[in-house]
């Protein structure tokens, strides 16, 4: 049996005793300057076709890497975003996570991903932690806890240090940054006002999000449909999700209709009026905030709104770059609004 410590205490060794080459080095190996190198290296006109490919032919061979952290000190810039979010459990996080890194790359910017556990202690940590010159900006969905203290010192102080922030999905709407959101009061209430018209009379709203501005803004636009006829069930997820909306279901038997506020109630509502022997959508109707993947795994299979994560991740990122090559532009924050899509299955 191999003594795997010693291996890699030989690998380490060789490792670090083995030097880097430099574009000094090169430029003595091929006997030309080292601006010469550094032209070839990026295409520049000036330096003919033979030389570029020569230059390059030994630096593959040599396997030359560039000082990242040079370049970046000399351009005053990382070419690297934090980006802080509550979760990555949750799929529409992930999703928009996929869309800025995606942009990002295209854009040949790196990313430090960063997750908060909806604590703020942990999203100034974050913040704290990446100010130091790690990042040129941030791209932040604030959490759950952030919004119940109303503790946003953090980002101000961030702000002022010069850092641009772009926030996405939870927003804190007296602070000026760019923000990327669906119009989540107008998206609840047509919804709304598509289950009135489908005939249904008597819906609930049933949410596990109503600590946050998402939640806060969809109740309101149910709210705005329905007046005195509204129907609330607010999940305390740290219960029995599933018995809660088996309680509210029992004690309201004349609702015909539901909204789910967030990405999984929708989902655990048709699970649980199955069970009761509802009949769906003839006897109970439900429309979830969600998107395919949640929405395929109830049966039968929630309609949902997808609130287009992927795209308002691009669109963040998007943002932030242009805060970024405007540097002089401290004003004319913007707020942009997602187009959504409904997507009718068979819940509706």
């Amino acid at each position: 049996m191999p003594n795997l410590t010693a291996y890699s205490f030989f690998y380490i060794f060789i490792s670090k005793t083995k030097k880097m080459i430099t574009l000094k080095d090169l430029a003595e190996k091929l006997n030309v300057s080292i601006s010469t190198v550094s032209k070839a290296l990026h295409d520049n006109p000036e330096i003919s076709i033979e030389t570029i490919k020569r230059v390059k032919e030994v630096a593959a061979l040599y396997n030359y890497q560039p000082n990242k952290i040079a370049q970046s000190l000399k351009a005053n810039a990382s070419k690297t975003i934090g980006v802080i979010i509550p979760s990555l459990l949750n799929r529409f996080f992930a999703k928009a996570l996929n869309g800025i890194e995606k942009e990002a790359r295209e854009k040949g910017y790196h990313i430090i991903t960063c997750t908060s556990n909806e604590q703020l202690d942990k999203e100034k940590e974050c913040l704290q932690l990446l100010s130091n010159g790690s990042v040129d900006g941030f791209i932040v969905a604030v959490s759950e806890e952030t919004q119940k203290v109303k503790d946003y010192s953090h980002f101000t102080a961030t702000q002022l240090s010069k850092i641009p922030i772009v926030m996405f999905d939870r927003v804190i709407a007296d602070f000026t940054c760019d923000k990327v959101i669906i119009d989540d009061f107008e998206e609840s209430k047509n919804l709304t006002l598509k289950l009135l018209d489908h005939g249904k009379k008597n819906i609930a709203f049933i949410s596990s999000i109503n600590d946050l501005n998402v939640g806060n803004s969809r109740l309101e636009g149910y709210k705005s449909v329905m007046k005195e006829k509204t129907n609330t069930l607010f999940i305390d997820t740290k219960k029995d999700i599933q018995e809660q909306i088996k309680i509210f279901l029992l004690n309201n038997k004349n609702v015909d209709a539901a909204i789910a506020a967030d990405n999984v109630s929708g989902t655990i509502l048709i699970s649980v009026a199955n069970h009761l022997g509802y009949e769906i959508p003839k006897e109970l109707s439900v429309i979830g905030f969600a998107d395919e993947q949640i929405s395929n795994l109830s049966v039968p299979k929630l309609s949902y709104l997808n609130q287009n994560a992927h795209q308002i991740g691009k669109r963040a990122m998007q943002l932030l770059l242009n805060r970024l090559e405007d540097k002089s532009n401290t004003t004319n924050f913007i707020t942009e609004k997602i187009t959504t899509t409904f997507a009718k299955q068979e819940s509706f």
